[in-house]
């Protein structure tokens, strides 16, 4: 239920400091609040990589914290904030470190999580909490912190500002006939490895959609040693032409390639959700975390969802009987996925955008 206390404040503050996903589901939050108190100044507290995604977004001042600067972080966000006081302060980060970001904050009304996802002691840093609800999507658990303050419009509006340059920078690269695939193949984060498919797995699939629709096999990510290996082990093993772009890219410069490209296929990370962002479809690849929570929001139709085999193989266990939102930490799980249901959803995803095949194949 609504805050009665809450009418249009004149300036609003939210935290929501990462990641890439998390943040692209924030997005339409503010644009459903923005659209509904447009003469409220809006304050996002965010991270220093996900704010290169999301600078300059209409109608948002961002406060950087950079979690790299340890300490000196909180000092340099108080700093960013000195003399402001929010009457509204949305605490969208269930973490400790966004909790201690939070004491940074002056503001009157605090509003957290219900105490069932307040995580990490969020209640203690809170005066406020959103209504408790059970089994929801990421970006609709978001969107429970505007109806909290009785906006409950959704416009599913992004507008993430890409530069001239960066469109440039697209158009250049995927310059040339036929349809895209963009493949972004894994996370580089090393706590988050086991979300990753097998290169050989990729190589086929990039493979097949150039044979089948003439499509250009572009691969794309971040500037880790093991999105690299990814990368090169990828193009190795494929046949047919493909553009290694990893390690080559800003995340403004991938967001352009995205929105150019005719589908992205990807595990669970960040490009999954800047895809949806931009309106282009993609095939998840969903094994270790549940697609139901936290799958690409306008695409639940193309991924290829193995969750609850792994759940049942690693724990034996229905996925009905485990805490909303669990995760499997095993690596295996991901080779439950297998080459042939990929094609099948990256043939459903052509067909969505009106993409037929050179040629029928048996």
């Amino acid at each position: 239920m609504s805050l009665p206390s809450v009418t249009q404040p004149e300036q609003l503050c939210l935290i929501r400091l990462s990641a890439i996903g998390d943040t692209c589901h924030t997005v339409p939050v503010v644009r459903a609040i923005q659209k509904a108190w447009p003469g409220t100044n809006i304050v996002w507290v965010i991270g220093r990589t996900a704010h290169q995604l999301l600078a300059g977004l209409s109608g948002v001042e961002f406060a950087v914290f950079d979690k790299a600067q340890g300490l000196q972080a909180y000092s340099d966000l108080r700093a960013q904030l000195k003399g402001r006081y929010f009457p509204v302060l949305l605490h969208m980060h269930a973490s400790m470190r966004a909790n201690y970001a939070s004491l940074m904050v002056r503001a009157e009304t605090r509003l957290g999580f219900d105490r069932p996802r307040a995580r990490d002691f969020q209640w203690l840093f809170c005066n406020a909490q959103i209504p408790a609800a059970s089994q929801q999507h990421v970006m609709d658990g978001l969107f429970g912190f505007a109806e909290t303050l009785g906006i409950r419009g959704r416009d599913l509006r992004w507008d993430i500002p890409i530069t001239e340059d960066d469109r440039n920078y697209a158009a250049h690269q995927l310059a040339g006939e036929g349809p895209v695939l963009l493949i972004s193949p894994c996370t580089g984060e090393r706590f988050r490895n086991y979300r990753n498919w097998n290169a050989a797995g990729y190589a086929q699939v990039g493979d097949e959609a150039a044979l089948r629709y003439g499509a250009r096999i572009v691969l794309t990510g971040g500037h880790t040693a093991l999105e690299q290996s990814y990368g090169e082990e990828i193009a190795g093993r494929m046949r047919q032409p493909v553009l290694n772009l990893v390690g080559r890219t800003s995340l403004k410069q991938l967001l352009a390639l995205i929105e150019r490209a005719t589908v992205v296929l990807c595990p669970d990370s960040g490009p999954a959700h800047m895809a949806t962002a931009v309106g282009t479809p993609v095939v998840g690849l969903y094994a270790t975390s549940n697609r139901y929570r936290a799958g690409p929001y306008l695409s639940q139709n193309l991924t290829v969802d193995r969750y609850p085999d792994a759940v049942a193989q690693d724990i034996g266990r229905p996925v009905e009987a485990l805490r909303w939102g669990h995760r499997i930490r095993n690596p295996d799980a991901m080779s439950l996925i297998t080459t042939a249901e990929v094609i099948e959803k990256v043939d459903a995803a052509f067909a969505r955008c009106g993409v037929e095949p050179l040629r029928r194949t048996a």
